[in-house]
């Protein structure tokens, strides 16, 4: 009588799909983080292009925005470039993160492919959304970060302290908080697409993030000072309160994906 039990080989060989040798990995993640860099060349090449109007009005522009509102005894903020070539360097600074900010989508995209070929033909179906919904999510925190965050931090340092001391801020600094700000938020904003994906894996449930809620808030809001430059109150209580809100969702995300487990070990016994 013939053994009807399935080997992995035999799966792979029913699938009409070859099995992959630790080498032929290697093969194909040197050329997904090729092509992940490549895109990042390109996003860089895009954002080089449109430089001027990246520098003066959607990074300047917050601050031109500020200045031209204040009033008395807030006082305005002057950017200031401290070192030689120092704008040249920070030119190719945005340009190289604006140009990861860019291809986001298409670095999610290269690195589940290269998880592909370990998932079910059914699970394969959903990468296109998982990248979506991914980079939706990333994008979404910078949006978030970029016309909320911003404006009400720069608006606290403008009226915090006393008239006499300028608010003069080095370029360098300026930039590199408004682009920490922006991709911590873009981070945490995936929130949602990890506790769906820890749900599928089944290491994450609903009844243990509502049991630990209260200290996932202690822990969100040590993380949003963590997350934010400096010591700025405002970034910190602006970055929490959209974590929190994120948390409760993912809640019910990973309720979902429970529930869509359950009804896949019925159907398949």
């Amino acid at each position: 009588m013939a053994d009807e039990s399935t080997t992995p080989n035999d799966t792979t060989a029913k699938t009409g799909e070859k099995e992959m040798s630790f080498l032929d990995h290697l093969e194909e993640l040197r050329w997904r983080i090729i092509k992940a860099a490549l895109g990042v060349v390109v996003g860089g090449a895009i954002c080089w292009y449109f430089i001027d109007w990246i520098m003066e009005v959607a990074l300047l522009g917050p601050v031109v925005r500020l200045n031209a509102s204040l009033t008395p005894p807030q006082q305005p903020i002057h950017l200031q470039n401290l070192k030689p070539f120092g704008q040249l360097f920070l030119y190719m600074q945005v340009a190289i993160i604006g140009g990861i900010i860019l291809s986001v989508p298409n670095i999610l995209y290269q690195l589940w492919a290269f998880v592909a070929p370990g998932l079910m033909p059914k699970e394969r179906r959903y990468i296109k959304w998982i990248v979506f919904f991914s980079s939706f999510c990333f994008l979404s925190g910078i949006a978030f970060s970029y016309f909320v965050m911003l404006p009400a931090a720069l608006t606290f340092f403008a009226g915090f302290g006393t008239p006499q001391i300028a608010n003069n801020i080095a370029i360098g600094e300026y930039m590199s908080f408004i682009i920490s700000v922006m991709l911590a938020a873009g981070v945490v904003f995936e929130l949602p697409m990890v506790s769906w994906f820890l749900s599928q894996l089944g290491i994450l449930t609903p009844a243990f993030m509502r049991h630990y809620r209260r200290h996932a808030i202690v822990v969100i809001f040590v993380l949003a000072a963590v997350l934010t430059p400096g010591t700025d109150p405002v970034s910190q209580v602006l970055l929490a309160i959209p974590l929190v809100l994120l948390y409760e969702i993912s809640i019910g995300i990973s309720a979902l994906a429970w529930k869509g487990k359950r009804k896949k070990e019925q159907e398949n016994p």
